[in-house]
């Protein structure tokens, strides 16, 4: 019996509705076939984020480690297996990917050391550092046909905008979500072609394992990909491990990293802030404090 973490039963039934509750009663069992299927015996307790179970695994065949993922397969992540092949036949610096169910999505991947994530470099400038190099290698390889594309996810933030300003309280959060809008209407006819990964925070980078031949290499994994411009990656790595002092820093760093128009990429950025702010659901509501410091720092504004 697959021991399924509650955090993550609590967040596939309060995230996702039916169908996540569905899942969520479905996952020992999706587990099992494919423990059998593919000759993998558990080797460790299982993992999960917000929205995926991980099982370490050895592989019967060869004793190899590997990790089974099970995930809601949405518009985010129905295009994290074609990523991952793109980026590894370029040599970018994801996680491998072993084998894949188109059916049910379910993926096996290369085991990477997950006691040893980004986040635990106590450097923090360092660690910036380390994912700006992640960073260029990714948006370095052009998106494949058939990725979902920032152009449209423009043109929902642009229509959805003054909804999500009206139900914020405070009056300067509001100008402030439609000063990101106004910023992403500037570039919005130019959204990019490069494969981007969304979501590269310090916790989806984590060491490879020398078995694998990757000793001393950070390797990128946990992708919710998306064709568009470099700008529009930055978000993360300001927002984790927030510190206000250090946005401006950070920005430089990263969009000098990418070889990015400064401009441009401060109005993709300012576009998460907005993205993320359209998440927001009820009346009287505050954008999150970081996002907002992030958006006036970006925009002067804290001077």
């Amino acid at each position: 019996m697959i021991d399924v973490p509650g955090d993550l039963v609590v967040n596939l039934r309060t995230h996702s509705g039916a169908v996540g509750r569905e899942f969520a009663d479905a996952l020992p069992a999706l587990a099992g076939r494919y423990l059998e299927e593919w000759g993998l015996r558990p080797d460790g307790a299982a993992m999960s984020g917000m929205c995926a179970l991980v099982l370490p695994v050895l592989r019967a065949a060869d004793g190899r480690r590997a990790a089974l993922k099970l995930q809601l397969v949405d518009e985010e992540t129905v295009g994290e297996p074609v990523a991952l092949r793109v980026w590894g036949e370029a040599g970018a610096g994801v996680v491998g990917l072993l084998d894949h169910d188109p059916a049910t999505g379910v993926m096996l991947l290369e085991r990477l050391d997950e006691r040893r994530p980004l986040t635990g470099v106590a450097d923090a400038r360092a660690a910036v550092r380390v994912l700006a190099e992640s960073l260029a290698r990714l948006v370095r390889v052009p998106a494949p046909a058939g990725m979902r594309t920032l152009g449209d996810e423009a043109v929902r933030m642009l229509e959805e905008a003054p909804g999500a300003a009206a139900r914020l309280a405070d009056e300067g959060e509001r100008r402030l979500l439609m000063d990101c809008a106004a910023a992403v209407r500037e570039v919005a006819g130019e959204p990019g072609d490069r494969l981007l990964h969304w979501d590269l925070h310090y916790d989806n980078i984590l060491a490879g394992r020398a078995e694998d031949g990757r000793a001393g290499e950070w390797v990128v994994l946990d992708p919710k990909p998306l064709g568009g411009d470099p700008g529009f990656e930055l978000f993360p790595a300001l927002d984790n491990r927030f510190e206000a002092s250090e946005v401006r820093w950070r920005f430089d760093l990263l969009s000098g990293a990418l070889g990015l128009d400064r401009e441009r990429a401060r109005a993709w950025t300012l576009g998460r802030v907005l993205q993320n702010g359209l998440w927001i659901r009820g009346g009287g509501t505050r954008l999150p404090a970081d996002h907002a410091e992030i958006a006036r720092r970006l925009l002067g504004r804290d001077r």
